[in-house]
This record gives structure tokens, C-alpha cells and sequence, in this order.
């Protein structure tokens, strides 16, 4: 191989670009660290490897899609700066990003949580949705091909390379191109793509960086591209049961085995996203970022990136089995960032350390290229085997299942198949029961229909007593009838209960506002009476509903009426007040003598009903009344001093107050004497005395 091709380090090449080291190397490139001397930037200078230089028609393709690449300007998209060449070397020039690739991220974490995995694919998605508004496919969307640069950013690498080799091949056979983890089944079955390979490429890389490992794995390459086209891709919960029902959703929507089902592009997968997202409660988490990705020296003080690599060249009908060991980074990741240390993904930069080698481990993942349909054991799902042509001898005799298979008896069976299957469908296949949609709302009703196949129309709409308004009453036919596919299905719409205009009855009679109530439709309930000192009573002071609003004809009307002035507070009062009270409101009066109070004789100690309850006239109201306190005989203190004389009342349970008419301490006179209610207070008269 030509030196100059092969270790270009030190040109200058186009009068600009001068390079100085290899970052790594791959299949069908290699990616240098260069300088623009003229802008004075660093650049990743990816140079085509000699082999396919000397192809005319992948240098043209080369070129055509670098040139593609370049009209992409988005801040999730590496940016293509320059294409040029120069003799052999045909060389796409582009951004620069430090920081490591979402790869290196996984090898080093497992799994991510939610919110940085759906923060990453939002990202990723808006890349891709750039390129796929421009008319570009990447085709080849892994997490190599990821970078994480400084601070949040993401941009996806390597648009183009992938097709630019295809192209070379093409021609006379299909090709599958891509790497086998994140290959859609339509690529391997078939060998077509468009923006729908890249939406399940995507999905795939939100299931493995939700769960930390890939949905399908396998002995080889093949094995598992055929796994995408015989095995649906599982939901994430099913490793990580933390993981909420919606990520399952979200995964499930972009790794549809069928195209068709699937988001159409990249846009409509991160409005899915988003719109999910806004609903997600996810708790706040911050995300560590490297300080440098895991790196080795090459011996030229060049960083190389811990990962498995290929170094060989694909051969028409070879898969590029990558090389684990290698300990370079491959090319067609995209640029690789070089230098002693990447720029911080957060403000928290993870140590070198953070990224162990990953040289050997299964979770490198490049990009193959084989002719599609290579193998048909693995499209049947059986793996694959190395086949060596028969040789008949003579009296050779073909085997008899051979021999059916190859026979007009076949079509007999087929034949007798089809019209079996025919009979089933016309009979019982088109048939299923109408499921129940009566209370739910008419949006709920007309979704749940669509999923089983039935067109929902609306019918007449019409008052229900029982199902609120905007609900289905019914359907037509009812539920638990046999239906067809696609058959429709009529909706009667809840317009609620039949509403009438409460009247105003305030300031009535009872009898005349029931009456009002009648006449208006409406139903009035038992009143209920309220004391009142201003509104007479048997006159109504509230309705319930408020007067003209709307209210159903079944539901009840409630009054509130007035039952006139409350009875009073007796407690406290003598047994001659209340007596005049009940007098003046018509109601009796029953006394209750107790048997001892300290209340003075003839005060009313406690009543029933309570006051300010309702009272009408003829009712009877019970109170009690105090016979006053019991008679105590007074101790007689004269001559005594005033401490001494204090403690001979208290003891016999009066009050003392004191009443000091000169010098002295003794005790002159005291008031009342002989004897007075046990409580009462007795005063003594204190001066000179002898």
C-alpha cells in the first residue's frame, strides 16, 4: 500500500489543511486530527482509504454525499466544514467535537435513567429530523455515532458513508448495509430504507439506553439482523421494571417490525416524544458528565478510543467482522475527539476512569456490508449454517416430502386450505362481539371502537335522567352483538336530564311556593324550618337550588321556612321573666325545683329545648330552677385578730372582705350575723380595740 495514502500525517493537504495525528481507522476510512491553517480550527479531517479511492464510482458517490452533509446546518448534526482531494486522497473535512460518544457513556454507566435518555434521543431525533427534511437517510444510527460534547450538547455523526460504499455494489446485487443491532427488518429482508430505518434504529437505542443492554444479540452479525426481522424488540420494563408504561410505548412505536406503523420520520417520532414527555413525572436528575474519554496512546501521543475496531477491507458477499482488541476507534463513527482531555459533559466531569476499556466486549458495534438474503436459514430464524452442494449418485430417489412439495398434490392441499379458510372467515372469521361503550364519553367510546376495527358514527342525541351529558347512552347495534370488521356503529349521545328554571319563591307562604314549584315542574322536598326574629313564620326565607337556575325535573326542590322568633336564653333568668316570655310567644313553662345550686332562689339554672331552637305556640319548655344556697351560721369573730377571724369564715365557707376604720387589727363588728347563705360574703369592720 502507498505510504503517502495510508500515514498522510505532516501533509499539508489542498494548501490548508495540515495533519497531525490519526485518531482511528475503520473500514472505509480514516480520521485524522488536522488544522485549517487559514481559519486557524481544528477540524477531523476523514480521509477514504486508498482501495475505494480507485473506485470511480464510490468516489463520486463520496463526494456527492459529503456534499449533502454539508447542506445540513443543524446543532445536533457534526457539521461538514470542506470536501476536497487531492491526487488519490479524497477527504471530507469536519467539526471537531470533544467529548465522548454516547457508546462510551453506555460502557461506562449500564443504563441511564429516564430523563437522560429521553434528554439524548431528543436530541438525536432533532438531528436526524434536519437530515431527513433535506432528503438524507443515515442509515447507519448507533450509539458510536453519537457525540456528547460540551455541556448538553448531542450531534449525531457519519451521514452518508454508509450509502457512498453501497453504491459501489449495488449494482449488481442488494446490499445490507449497516450495523446488525440497529439494523430495521425491512433492511435485512429486503435491503430497502428510508427515514423509517432510522426512527427504529433510534428506538432501539432508547430501549438500550433505558435497560443497558441490546434488545437482540446473537452468535453473529447475521443472527441478529435476522432477530429484527423474526422477533419483535421488547418492551424496556420487561429488564428494568422501574421504567414507566409510557417508555414502553415509546419504544414499541419506533421498533415496529412493520414500517407502516412506525413514525414516518424523525420529526414525528420526537413530537411523540415530546408529547409524552409532558406527561412523564420524572424526578429531576443530574446528569455526570466525563472529564475525557477513555483513552490510549499510540505511541505518537495521539489519543486512541478504548473499543473494539476493523481494520480489514470488505469483500462482495463478506461480512466486516470487527476485530475486537484493536484498541483503536473505528472511522466511520463519525469524528473521534483527540487531545489529553475531552471537554465536560456537566458540571460534574467524571474521571478518566470512567470509561473502562471496552476492547472485546460485545458491545462494540459496527457497521457490516453483505449481500442481502445471504443466508435464507436466518430469515426463517434457523441461524446460519455453511452449506456444501449434494451429489447425486445413481439410483438417486428424491425424498417423498420432496416429492409432495414439488407435485400437483400440493396445489390439492393448498387449494382445500383456502377455501377452508374462506368458509371460517365468510362464517365465523369477520364476525366478533360489540364491546360495551355505554358511560363512557363519546371520544373514549369512538377510540375504543377504532382499535377493534369498527368506524364510530354519531346518532341522534337525547335526554338521560341516568348518564350525564356528553356520554353514550347506547349503541346501535347493542353491546354483545355479532359484528363485521369495519362495520359502523351508531352512538347515542347523553344530552343529560331535562333542566327546568328554579322560580323564585322567597317571601311565600310554604304552601303557595310548593304550589309555584309544581307549576314549574320541578319536585319539592320536605321544608326545613329555621328560626328567625324578622321573617314571620311559615314564610320562606331560601331555596336550595338558588331562584332561575337550571335543575333537573327529577332531582328535589328544598325550602328553607322560617319558624319564627327562637326561644330565648332562660339560664340565668328568675322563673318570673321567663314566665312572662313564654306568655307573650303562646308556649308554657315548666318548673323543675333541683335539689341544690349556689345560684340565688328562684334563678333558672338550665332549659330544654336548647335556646334559639324553633318554638311554636302550645309547646312546652322545661326549666329548672335553683332553691337557692343552703343556710350556714356565721362564726362569731368579734375581738379576733384579722388572720384569725379570715380563717374562721373561709372554713365555714363564706367570702371575707375587710373594712379597716383606724389602727389596729382586731376585729370591732362583722356583717350579717346569725346565719346567711353558704357562699355569701361576710364583711368585718377592723380598728382599736381591746
Amino acid at each position: 500500500m502507498d505510504t503517502t495514502l495510508s500515514a498522510p500525517i505532516g501533509q499539508l493537504l489542498d494548501g490548508r489543511y495540515l495533519v497531525e495525528s490519526q485518531i482511528a481507522r475503520g473500514g472505509m476510512a480514516t480520521v485524522y486530527h488536522a488544522r485549517d491553517v487559514r481559519l486557524e480550527r481544528i477540524v477531523a479531517l476523514k480521509i477514504a482509504h486508498p482501495e475505494l479511492a480507485r473506485d470511480q464510482e464510490f468516489v463520486a458517490r463520496f463526494i456527492s454525499e459529503a456534499r449533502s452533509a454539508a447542506r445540513l446546518s443543524n446543532p445536533h448534526v457534526v457539521a461538514v466544514f470542506d470536501q476536497g482531494s487531492t491526487g488519490d486522497l479524497h477527504y471530507i473535512a469536519m467539526e471537531y467535537v470533544p467529548g465522548p460518544t454516547l457508546r462510551e457513556l453506555l460502557v461506562a454507566r449500564g443504563r441511564l435513567s429516564p430523563r437522560e435518555a429521553l434528554d439524548i434521543i431528543e436530541r438525536v431525533l432533532a438531528g436526524l429530523a434536519a437530515a431527513h427534511d433535506a432528503g438524507i437517510i443515515h442509515r447507519d444510527v448507533k450509539p458510536e455515532n453519537v457525540l456528547l460534547g460540551t455541556g448538553t450538547s448531542v450531534k449525531v455523526a457519519d451521514f452518508g458513508l454508509a450509502r457512498a460504499a453501497a453504491g459501489i455494489r449495488n449494482t449488481k446485487t442488494g446490499m445490507l448495509i449497516g450495523t446488525a443491532a440497529y439494523l430495521a427488518p425491512e433492511q435485512v429482508a429486503s435491503s430497502s430504507s428510508d427515514e423509517r430505518t432510522d426512527v427504529y434504529a433510534a428506538g432501539v437505542m432508547l430501549f438500550e439506553m433505558l435497560t443497558g443492554v441490546q434488545p437482540h444479540t446473537g452468535d453473529s452479525p447475521l443472527a441478529v439482523a435476522y432477530k429484527h426481522v423474526n422477533t419483535a424488540v421488547p418492551p424496556p420494563s420487561s429488564i428494568n421494571p422501574d421504567l414507566p408504561a409510557a417508555l414502553d410505548t415509546l419504544v414499541a412505536l419506533g421498533t415496529s417490525r412493520d414500517p407502516d406503523l412506525r413514525p414516518p420520520d424523525a420529526r414525528h417520532y420526537l413530537k411523540a416524544i415530546t408529547e409524552v414527555r409532558r406527561g412523564l413525572p420524572l424526578p429531576p436528575v443530574t446528569r455526570r458528565e466525563p472529564a475525557q474519554a477513555a483513552a490510549t496512546s499510540n505511541g505518537h501521543g495521539q489519543r486512541q478510543l478504548a473499543g473494539a475496531v476493523d481494520s480489514d477491507q470488505s469483500q462482495a458477499g463478506q461480512i466486516r467482522a470487527d476485530q475486537p482488541g484493536s484498541g483503536q476507534a473505528s472511522a466511520d463513527t463519525g469524528p473521534i475527539r483527540t487531545g489529553a482531555a475531552a471537554a465536560p459533559y456537566s458540571a460534574a466531569p467524571y474521571s478518566t476512569a470512567a470509561y473502562p476499556d471496552i476492547s472485546g466486549q460485545p458491545s462494540a458495534n459496527h457497521t457490516m456490508i453483505v449481500p442481502a438474503g445471504l443466508d435464507d436459514d436466518y430469515a426463517n430464524g434457523s441461524g446460519y449454517t455453511a452449506r456444501t452442494p449434494r451429489r447425486r449418485s445413481r439410483g438417486y430417489r428424491e425424498p417423498i416430502f420432496q416429492r409432495w412439495l414439488f407435485s400437483r398434490r400440493i396445489l390439492i392441499v393448498l387449494g382445500v386450505l383456502v377455501v377452508a379458510g374462506l368458509v371460517w372467515w365468510m362464517t365465523e372469521g369477520q364476525y366478533f362481539t360489540l364491546p360495551a361503550v355505554t358511560g363512557m364519553t363519546v371520544s373514549t367510546a369512538r377510540a375504543d371502537l377504532a382499535n377493534v376495527g369498527l368506524v364510530a358514527v354519531s346518532g341522534a342525541a337525547r335526554h338521560s335522567d341516568t348518564v350525564p351529558a356528553g356520554e353514550v347512552i347506547s349503541t346501535s347495534p347493542a353491546a354483545g352483538a355479532r359484528t363485521r370488521h369495519g362495520a359502523k356503529i351508531i352512538l347515542i349521545r347523553s344530552l343529560g336530564p331535562v333542566t327546568v328554571v328554579v322560580p323564585s319563591v322567597t317571601g311565600e307562604q310554604l304552601a303557595q311556593a310548593n304550589q309555584a314549584l309544581k307549576t314549574a315542574g320541578l319536585i319539592p322536598a320536605p321544608p326545613t324550618y329555621q328560626p328567625s326574629s324578622s321573617i314571620p313564620q311559615g314564610i320562606v326565607i331560601a331555596t336550595d337550588p338558588v331562584a332561575y337556575k337550571h335543575w333537573p325535573k327529577d332531582k328535589p326542590v328544598h325550602l328553607v321556612v322560617s319558624a319564627g322568633p327562637p326561644l330565648p336564653n332562660f339560664v340565668g333568668m328568675l322563673l318570673s321573666a321567663a314566665q312572662g316570655a313564654a306568655s307573650a310567644g303562646g308556649y308554657n313553662i315548666n318548673q323543675v325545683t333541683v335539689a341544690k345550686s349556689s345560684q340565688p332562689s328562684g334563678t333558672i339554672v338550665r332549659q330544654s329545648p336548647a335556646a334559639n331552637t324553633p318554638i311554636t305556640p302550645g309547646e312546652v319548655v322545661t326549666v329548672w330552677v335553683s332553691p337557692g344556697p343552703a343556710q350556714v351560721n356565721v362564726p362569731d369573730v368579734t375581738g379576733e385578730t384579722i388572720n384569725q377571724a379570715e380563717h374562721d369564715l373561709t372554713a365555714a365557707g363564706f367570702n371575707v372582705t375587710i373594712n379597716q376604720i383606724g389602727p389596729g387589727h382586731r376585729v370591732i363588728t362583722y356583717s350579717p350575723t346569725g346565719t346567711a347563705p353558704q357562699g355569701s360574703t361576710i364583711t368585718i369592720t377592723v380598728g382599736f380595740g381591746f
